[in-house]
């Protein structure tokens, strides 16, 4: 009996499965380390020297930690599934072969940077990398789920390149507050081992300096916000910067509340989770600003974008079009 193939909607229901099965990989992973688990399981890749499993007398810390390795598997399996329904969709789309590969690549490495935290005794900055890596998984969900309602071929951008260059510092400043988020994490209490070292750093000089790019964040957001509605752009763009913005007020008041509280554990794992949101709505915004290349056209300022990045130039000089058509993106064939 033949297996049926899968849609564009299956793999983006896999994709959306994958997307929250990795924010839920950073909500346990806050939580090992709040409950100064992230010893529990002594050794890697077991648990014990002996066994692969925690043993009772590993105590509640083992099985927190033990618990977390488990859910691995169940991220792996979503993933795996991901990827599978990719390879065997037709019409082939190399887009999301590839995405969905990274997603599933990204699960052993996630593990053996997890591996190395555990060897290193919780070093501060082998832990800041080791949650980097699931928000970056998380943003690569985003753009796979945001593909498959985009027909495969050439993209181009759906806004005027001064904002298109907005997005992407704004991209870029999210990322660098989530990695300063983990280095105010490592100056703190919350190490994930009462035996665990802190990386040196003064707790409020880091925070200040994370205060100040949070701010920045949302400063651009603002920026971003009005760019989208005053150019015109496509409504998912001005959805996603409206969502981006209200999840950063919403995560900068977690924090500014956890900090003058005394960081209590359950404050501070809502910071995480919103930590690795916030990075899923910028993705989604960042995809939101581009199209597929045969309605770049319709934007102020996106048709002159278009052709700027996809004409090709001889001597530096672009070669004449034939008559009719109105871009070198329109006439592309779908490489897939």
């Amino acid at each position: 009996m033949q297996v049926p193939r899968p849609t564009l909607g299956h793999i983006r229901g896999l994709a959306v499965a994958s997307l929250v099965a990795n924010l839920g990989i950073v909500v346990t992973g806050g939580a090992v380390r709040l409950t100064g688990s992230g010893l529990g399981c002594p050794t890697w890749p077991r648990c014990t020297d002996t066994s692969f499993v925690a043993h009772p007398e590993l105590g509640w810390h083992g099985a927190i930690e033990f618990g977390n390795r488990l859910l691995t598997f169940v991220l792996a399996i979503v993933v795996g599934l991901t990827w599978l329904a990719a390879m065997r969709y037709l019409p082939r789309r190399r887009d999301l072969r590839w995405l969905s590969g990274i997603l599933l690549l990204g699960i052993p490495a996630q593990a053996v940077v997890g591996g190395i935290t555990v060897l290193t005794h919780l070093n501060p900055w082998v832990v800041g990398a080791h949650f980097m890596v699931s928000p970056a998984l998380v943003a690569v969900a985003v753009v796979l789920a945001r593909r498959t309602r985009e027909p495969g071929g050439p993209m181009a951008p759906t806004v005027p390149r001064p904002v298109r260059g907005l997005v992407y510092g704004l991209f870029a400043t999210a990322v660098a507050v989530l990695y300063l988020g983990t280095v105010v994490t490592g100056s703190g209490p919350h190490a994930g081992d009462l035996q665990a070292r802190r990386n040196g750093l003064d707790p409020a000089a880091v925070s200040q300096v994370h205060a100040d790019v949070v701010l920045l964040l949302i400063g651009l957001t603002v920026g971003m916000l009005a760019a989208v509605w005053a150019t015109g752009a496509p409504a998912r763009a001005r959805r996603a910067a409206l969502a981006l913005l209200l999840v950063e007020v919403g995560q900068g008041a977690v924090g500014f509340v956890q900090y003058f509280t005394g960081l209590p554990a359950a404050l501070v794992g809502i910071h995480v989770g919103g930590a690795a949101l916030t990075l899923a709505v910028a993705t989604w915004l960042l995809v939101g600003t581009r199209g597929p290349a045969a309605t770049a056209d319709e934007v102020p300022g996106a048709r002159e974008a278009s052709e700027r990045s996809g004409a090709l130039t001889v001597g530096g000089v672009a070669p004449a079009r034939p008559a009719g058509l109105t871009s070198p993106l329109r006439s592309a064939t779908d490489p897939q």
